[in-house]
């Protein structure tokens, strides 16, 4: 079993920055490749970016790329999601998420990929 738990949302007004983290636990917690997901009231989840088990291959969504940065130091057991440049339609519940048998490229493309889900944490962008 791994344990994801989220931090560091809140409110920041438009071209804003917000670094969010997420705390992972358990057996073999660090063979996992690891997911940020969104999810704004009435739509339905989407992939945001995924981080290798080593950190060295990240993958991002289009509506993301340039401005998140996804990081993992698996020495502290967290994964971190860095945002620039916010922007309303990033409001979202920001949700970490592990999985152990496909890769950072596999993820991006079916959320079905994840075993474990934490809860997540909620990013509120205003204009």
């Amino acid at each position: 079993q791994v344990q994801l738990v989220e931090s560091g949302g809140g409110l920041v007004q438009a071209g804003g920055s917000l670094r969010l983290s997420c705390a992972f636990s358990g057996l073999h917690a660090s063979n996992y490749r690891l997911g940020w997901f969104r999810q704004a009231p009435g739509k339905e989840r989407e992939f945001v970016a995924s981080v290798s088990i080593g950190g060295g291959v990240t993958v991002y969504a289009d509506s993301v790329r340039g401005r998140f940065t996804a990081t993992r130091d698996n020495a502290k057991n967290t994964v971190y999601l860095q945002m620039n440049g916010l922007r309303p339609e990033d409001t979202a519940n920001y949700i970490c998420a592990a999985s152990i048998r496909y890769t950072a490229a596999q993820i991006s493309e079916n959320a079905g990929a994840m075993d474990y889900w934490g809860k997540g944490t909620l990013v509120t962008v205003s204009s």
